[in-house]
């Protein structure tokens, strides 16, 4: 059901900053004064807290257990301040700790911790683990005061109750307060994953605004952001979700409606790998998000960055704004756009899809218009046959310079059919294929079974981009082809003649826009021209630029041919994208390339970046640069979103 287990280190990553810092500030600064610690007991007995994808309480749990620790450590602290006298000295010696405690100083209760939980069985874990917590609790206060809250008899507790969350009305749960705190751990469902009834969940939660391209997760936001419109209700939310919520298509989606809303986020953990106690758990990339109205912020942002997606997170004050793609930066929702934003790039888009059934054929003994590896002789050997053959590429073959080859039947002489078996053979299986298809424009193309179902070829110099990157790789695996090389669907293809599109897809700010805005699969970036490339925001170059960005990826294109010509005089195999860019060996001469690309592109965003070991701090630059660019692109195109008010000040 999409469930992750979540450890304490994780969930202290979100109660952290979603509310425990913030009281553990105010007892800190309010040590010496008993007004002040009894106002904060005061305040934390108004607090109420809702998990409401509760589990076996993990959530609940852990902040119960921090908040009944702070209600102890407060009384601790009026027990030494009662105890002492004007200028710091004990008062009375014969001080009867005992009689310090009442009920009344028992501020966190179990009875304002409330969950929901769709499975009976883990339901009662929570419940459970919450008296066990409670009893501890308890005895700390006891032995620490001397007297405690009595644990017997237990007391049912009803806090955690069982069914849809998404089909229940969370005030009737926790009844009205101004002092809600929501957190959890939603389920991980995407786009295809969906159940039935969870897309039924998804509808009925966000009516007309409903977008398929949404996680199942989102939609405890948009429950989280109906329920604080209430009037009778206040408070904050944070969630943990997979990271698919701040990137791609799905991300104006939601966040239009979150910040249309009057929320801002608080505070955000970028994407880091999700580490589970769990035995056979799986690797899930995840962010942590959390809100609060704009109108009532009282504390600065922080966005707490990740070197890598198993490093510690590094926080860090927010200058400006955290955006939803988890940017320092303007606060700008980047959509699918048709046509290229900049007049310094060109119009790009998928390459020709042969829609053949060569995948099917195969499973028969068939074959289509590709030619695989151990299919390539035969053509070969078949003088007609061979006439058409063309090296074909997917983005895997682009990248891991693997042979793969197709029949380009463009110019082709229909006398020839009579002459080759082979030829015959294959569209007639193409025919056949396309046929027996549900797809109408699919059955009309069975006329034409010598022809790729789309032809967007060029016929001149082309760069060639992969639909998908490795994460793992600082730049991104493209190339400029010529136009006897065929690109399949699943790379994106522009005309480039002088080589500009090549050197700003191959540039460090290309790279953090994609993994800024871009979709992933799995972990990997997924690049696509509607998203990314239509919304790259590189100004209108000057000449002077556009010839030092050329100038730069040219000195890239230098150094890959004079590696492949080492490799060849030495005997070894030309490398592939995938050699070249192998994070723990590239060559001295390409990142040298790459860092002058890098200077060229950076200066016109107006950037000095200084290269250090880790790009991450770099990467953070370029990013807001590059989103000031994009609001100022498309200024006359954004609707108008909340600004936040600046923190007041104590």
């Amino acid at each position: 059901m999409g469930e992750h287990y979540t450890t304490e280190k994780n969930i202290l990553k979100l109660i952290g900053p979603l509310f425990l810092d913030e009281l553990r500030q105010r007892f800190d600064d309010s040590q010496n004064e008993s007004a002040k610690l009894r106002a904060l007991l005061k305040h934390l007995s108004e607090l109420r807290f809702l998990d409401s994808a509760a589990g076996c309480g993990n959530f609940l749990v852990i902040a119960y257990r921090e908040l009944r620790q702070l209600n102890l450590d407060i009384l601790l602290r009026l027990q030494e301040l009662q105890s002492l006298g004007q200028g710091g000295k004990r008062a009375d010696t014969s001080f009867d700790r005992t009689m310090f405690f009442d009920e009344t100083d028992l501020a966190v209760r179990m009875e304002h911790f409330f969950g929901i939980e769709l499975e009976e069985w883990p339901a009662r874990i929570a419940a459970t683990a919450l008296h066990l917590t409670d009893h501890q609790a308890n005895q700390a206060m006891e032995q620490a005061l001397g007297r405690g809250p009595a644990t017997l008899p237990l007391t049912r507790n009803d806090s955690i109750h069982v069914g849809n969350a998404l089909r229940t009305d969370w005030e009737t749960i926790t009844g009205p307060t101004k002092h809600l705190y929501i957190m959890g751990n939603p389920p991980f469902i995407g786009q295809y994953g969906k159940t039935p009834e969870q897309t039924e969940d998804m509808k009925l939660v966000w009516g007309k605004n409903y977008d398929g391209y949404l996680d199942y997760v989102t939609a405890w936001f948009a429950k989280a952001v109906q329920l604080f419109d209430k009037p009778e209700m206040g408070g904050e939310f944070a969630f943990v979700s997979t990271n698919s919520i701040t990137q791609g298509q799905p991300v104006p989606a939601l966040f239009r409606y979150i910040f249309s809303h009057g929320w801002r986020l608080k505070f955000a953990h970028r994407t880091f790998s999700w580490s589970s106690e769990a035995p056979g758990a799986a690797s899930v990339h995840c962010v942590i998000t959390g809100y609060y109205k704009s109108n009532r912020r009282t504390s600065e942002e922080t966005l707490y960055y990740y070197d890598n997606s198993k490093s510690e997170p590094r926080p860090e004050p927010v200058k400006q704004q955290i955006n939803a793609y988890l940017i320092d930066g303007a606060n700008v929702l980047v959509d699918k756009r048709m046509s290229h934003l900049s007049a310094s790039t060109q119009t790009l888009q998928r390459g020709s899809q042969p829609t053949d059934g060569s995948r099917e054929l195969r499973r028969v003994g068939k074959a289509g218009l590709i030619v695989e590896a151990d299919d390539y002789d035969a053509v070969a050997a078949d003088p007609i046959a061979a006439k058409y053959l063309r090296r074909y590429v997917m983005g895997e073959e682009l990248i891991n310079n693997l042979d793969r080859w197709c029949l380009w039947l463009v110019d082709f002489d229909p006398t020839d059919l009579n002459k080759s078996a082979i030829l015959r053979d294959r569209l007639e299986a193409v025919r056949d294929f396309r046929l027996s298809s549900q797809k109408a424009a699919t059955k009309r193309d069975a006329a034409t079974p010598h022809l790729f179902q789309e032809n967007h070829q060029p016929t001149v110099q082309y760069l060639g981009i992969p639909r998908v990157f490795s994460e793992r790789r600082r730049w991104a695996t493209c190339a400029l082809l010529s136009p006897d090389i065929i690109a399949g669907d699943k790379v994106y293809v522009c005309e480039d003649t002088d080589g500009l599109g090549f050197a700003l897809i191959s540039s460090s700010a290309f790279m953090a826009w994609q993994k800024a805005v871009g979709g992933r699969l799995k972990s990997d970036p997924s690049f696509s021209n509607t998203i990314v490339w239509n919304n790259l925001p590189i100004p209108e170059l000057t000449d002077e630029q556009r010839a030092a960005i050329i100038a730069g990826g040219q000195a890239v294109l230098d150094a890959r041919a004079e590696l492949t010509k080492r490799a060849i005089a030495a005997g070894r195999k030309p490398p592939s994208l995938a050699d070249l860019y192998n994070p723990l060996a590239m060559a001295p001469e390409l990142l040298k390339a790459h860092a002058q690309l890098d200077r060229a592109v950076d200066a016109v965003f107006g950037l000095k970046v200084v290269s250090t070991g880790s790009t991450t701090e770099a990467d953070e630059q370029r990013l807001a640069a590059l989103f000031s660019s994009y609001e100022r692109l498309t200024a006359a195109e954004q609707l108008p979103l909340p600004k936040p008010k600046r923190p007041r000040r104590a």
